[in-house]
């Protein structure tokens, strides 16, 4: 007779603590499954068209994100499934006009209709700032940063502006005399570093002057990459983990970056000079009871600086990128400038701002080489709000749970082309219009459009100085990754300085 082995004999010989693990190795697939099938098959938002692995599990979202290619993937996307994609449980993507003023919009008492993701825009630090404020604290925010950014403002400080234009336009006189080579990722760079760090803090960084980036500026590029890992870590609830996840070289520079700014805004806000025409000189003379503390100040000069710099570097490259991609456009564009001034001294923010054609390029560009990517995820508390994005598109019509988290299609912003194209369509001039006004819909929009009035001039004066032409190693300068803004790679150029008669 064949002897059996008791189960129960086998138990005794099994440590409760093996028999946890043993019950999680078996329990946790299943539960991951179990949990995967549910989100892609059964929960409310499973009938939004898009990949169902990605519904399945996130992972495809965050290896693209972290390879720098989650916006050519997003493309593929919704070319695949059309203008509304799911790409997690959670997540939905649009491309349309309509969705984005319904969701980045406001309500009739001035709230946004949608808060911001409160998982992804929790404070950091005890005080806000105006991108992880929520409606009320936005509200006050913006109150008085608004005042640094009005029409007068920008009159007072155009002297300001016109002095690094000057010295911008100066440097490439130089190189172009000499024939060699010059990048104008690069060089824009500079000159809006320079400006917006004049502005903000009453002190420029000084990257026209030596001809090289600042070591600030540097950390700054840093700090926008760590924001991904952060975005990752903070959906799987693993913050406490990300000073562990992040690369040291990244981690020290968001330190220092943050210390540095936060030091050099509190000095400048001691001075109390309110005569010298630049941000702070606004928030200290507007600041009441219903502004800001020193420290929010001090915080939002940080912002300032990464919205007002940066990405104004990013539309001035996009968009000399696809003029000089599309030779007939660049011509029109550099015919009107030439041809609308006697001297290069008429050039000015005003006069600019009267040449229909350059404007409706600069909308063109901003259309196409959108700065803010990843930025503002908000968070659905409102059904019937997103049913009336769904239901006025006319492609779907299913409740969206409250809580449910959605977020534009990043890159294709309120329009159809999603990816960094090089073909140039100059829209017309109602177009434009319509184009400019979606600046007003999405935060830090006040300073992103008030210095894209601002380096106006500096494309008008660089296109009445030079012909440029594009390096071949160039040519697909807009094949680009993407860590929360473009991770640019050098525009090279050759410029030829245009020669006037001078009688």
């Amino acid at each position: 007779m064949a002897a059996h082995f008791p189960f129960s004999a086998l138990l005794s010989e099994i440590s409760i603590y093996q028999t946890g693990l043993i019950v999680i190795l078996v329990t946790l697939p299943l539960y991951i499954v179990g949990r995967g099938i549910y989100y892609a098959y059964f929960h409310s938002l499973a009938k939004i068209p898009g990949p169902k692995l990605y519904i399945f599990s996130a992972l495809p979202y965050y290896y693209y994100l972290l390879k720098g290619d989650w916006h050519q993937q997003l493309k593929l996307l919704h070319d695949q499934y059309g203008p509304v994609v799911g790409y997690t449980y959670n997540d939905v993507s649009f491309t349309s006009a309509t969705a984005f003023k319904t969701i980045y919009g406001h309500n009739a008492g001035g709230d946004r209709n949608f808060e911001k993701d409160v998982r992804v825009y929790s404070k950091e630090r005890p005080q806000s700032n105006i991108v992880n404020a929520g409606n009320e604290d936005h509200r006050r925010m913006r109150r008085l940063i608004s005042h640094a950014f009005s029409e007068k403002a920008l009159a007072n400080q155009e002297e300001v502006i016109k002095q690094y234009v000057d010295l911008f336009i100066g440097r490439l006189l130089v190189r172009a005399k000499s024939g060699e080579v010059v990048d104008l990722v690069a060089w824009y760079n500079f000159a809006t570093f320079d400006l917006i760090g004049d502005l903000a803090f009453g002190q420029s960084f000084g990257c026209l002057d030596t001809e090289a980036y600042h070591p600030w500026v540097r950390m700054i590029f840093d700090t926008l990459k760590i924001l991904v890992y952060k975005d990752i870590a903070k959906r799987l609830n693993l913050s406490s983990l990300i000073p562990y996840l992040v690369p040291a070289k990244l981690k020290k520079s968001t330190k220092e970056h943050y210390e540095l700014s936060t030091q050099t805004a509190m000095k400048r806000l001691e001075t109390k000079n309110m005569d010298r025409e630049d941000f702070m000189s606004y928030f200290l003379r507007y600041n009441d009871e219903r502004g800001m503390s020193a420290p929010e100040l001090a915080d939002n000069a940080n912002i300032l600086i990464i919205a007002g710099s940066e990405t104004t570097a990013t539309l001035l490259s996009g968009t000399t990128f696809l003029l000089l991609k599309n030779p007939e456009k660049y011509r029109k564009v550099a015919e009107e400038i030439r041809t609308s001034f006697q001297s290069e001294d008429e050039i000015t923010i005003s006069r600019v701002n009267q040449l229909s054609y350059m404007l409706a390029t600069f909308s063109e560009g901003f259309r196409m080489c959108p700065q803010c990517l990843h930025l503002y995820l908000v968070q659905c508390q409102k059904k019937e709000i997103l049913l009336m994005v769904i239901f006025s598109l006319r492609i779907l019509h299913c409740l969206f749970p409250t809580g449910k988290l959605f977020k534009r299609g990043e890159i294709s912003r309120i329009h159809k082309a999603i990816s960094l194209r090089d073909d140039l369509t100059i829209p017309s001039t109602q177009a434009t219009k319509n184009r400019s006004s979606n600046l007003s819909l999405s935060a830090p929009a006040t300073v992103l459009g008030r210095t894209y009035a601002e380096m106006r001039p500096l494309l008008a004066r660089l296109l009445w100085n030079f012909d440029i032409k594009i390096m071949p190693d160039s040519l697909d300068w807009n094949k680009q990754k993407v860590y929360t803004l473009w991770e640019k790679g050098s525009l090279n150029v050759k410029l030829t300085k245009v020669e006037r008669n001078s009688a």
